[in-house]
């Protein structure tokens, strides 16, 4: 669940303002990407010598449980869902804010996206850490990285709390390896892995060879992976040449950290006209302290799916979107839901009954399972 409470992240460029050097090739990552690929994600091919076959095979064998119960229970049902009834004429650029570490329901949504971009308050982490841990930190850390996994799979979900100690702090880069397992889970493989950071007018600089020497002077893990908290992985589907992207950044969202530090907010507005989504997303949406990204999802999302944590009637209505309910909504799952409970309520009480049969993100307080489809 992404809590609001979480609101102490320092803004999209980290602890450690890198210069991006103009004349500088972006620095490379995707030899680190396919070891993590492996390691942590637990795809086919071969490991690094300096990981020990028998922890590897541990970690994998909880992982693979998790991917194929997700793959069995939630992503056959959704993805059928999903090819039923997103059109074929929205953007093929997506946004998902508040998604922790949540590429693959964004890739279940929308599968033939040129490009996503997740938003959340944890870093994708440092790649280059798999090859300086111990035997024992590689073990541990891997257990962080199975539970969490499992966490996302089996509940559709993730604890912020959990997540940004898994995140931030980790000594593997627990957000990336997300992305990777996504990949794995959908069918996608890698080709470029590169960090960035977000100038103030929102454009893009690559984190470059002489950026990478910089922060590799720090010897705090947390501190590396919030320097080397924004990635550009570009994937294809295997044997397609179609190269499609999935950008995650990390930035508070709430209207006085992006008042500070608008640039996660013009790298979006750039973007024109976009698809949307969230979920689990601690209904910070109906927030007075969320007015601007409200407002975002108001002026640019042409067409959005959302559990109850998403864009309030009141505020979706009035700007022209329509609401389509699916599954059952008898009460919010937490008390930060209370004050728009009844119009979601309402709203599902005069449309008529769809059901659904998967959950996507919070259960409702009974432990139903919802998803509202909002087209512009």
């Amino acid at each position: 669940m992404r809590l609001p409470l979480a609101v102490s992240v320092i803004g999209v460029v980290g602890l450690l303002a890198v210069p991006a050097h103009a004349d500088s090739k972006p620095h490379e990552f995707i030899e680190e990407a396919k070891a993590l690929l492996v390691v942590g994600a637990c795809a086919e091919g071969t490991p690094p010598a300096t990981v020990k076959p028998a922890v590897l095979e541990a970690h994998c064998k909880k992982v693979h449980a998790s991917q194929e119960d997700y793959k069995t229970n939630w992503l056959a049902k959704a993805s059928e869902f999903f090819k039923a009834n997103v059109p074929a004429g929205i953007p093929k650029i997506v946004v998902y804010p508040f998604a922790g570490g949540d590429l693959s329901t964004a890739l279940t949504v929308y599968p033939d996206a040129d490009e996503i971009t997740t938003l959340s308050l944890e870093p994708a982490g440092d790649p280059t850490s798999l090859a300086r841990l111990s035997d024992k930190e590689l073990k541990t850390s891997l257990a962080v990285v199975a539970t969490e996994l499992g966490s996302l799979y089996r509940a559709n979900f993730s604890v912020t709390m959990n997540m940004i100690g898994a995140m931030r702090g980790g000594k593997l880069p627990t957000q990336l390896i997300f992305g990777l397992s996504a990949l794995t889970i959908h069918g996608y493989e890698p080709v470029s892995l590169r960090y960035f950071q977000l100038a103030d007018d929102g454009t893009i600089k690559y984190v470059t060879d002489e950026d990478l020497a910089q922060i590799a002077t720090l010897k705090d893990a947390g501190k590396r992976n919030t320097a080397l908290s924004n990635i550009e992985l570009r994937f294809h589907k295997k044997g397609s040449a179609r190269e499609q992207i999935y950008r995650h950044i990390m930035a508070n969202l709430d209207d006085n950290h992006l008042r500070k530090t608008p640039a996660a907010l013009k790298h979006l507005e750039a973007k024109g006209q976009v698809a949307g989504m969230t979920k689990a997303a601690s209904y910070l949406l109906s927030f007075d302290d969320f007015k601007t990204m409200r407002k975002y999802v108001v002026d640019h999302v042409q067409w959005m799916v959302s559990d109850s944590t998403g864009l309030p009637p009141k505020y979706g209505k009035e700007a022209g979107f329509e609401y389509e309910t699916w599954g059952t909504y008898e009460k919010s799952n937490m008390k930060a839901g209370g004050t728009v409970t009844p119009a979601w309520r309402a709203l599902y009480a005069e449309q008529p009954k769809r059901a659904l049969a998967f959950r996507f993100g919070y259960p409702d307080g009974k432990y139903h399972g919802h998803l509202i489809i909002m087209p512009a």
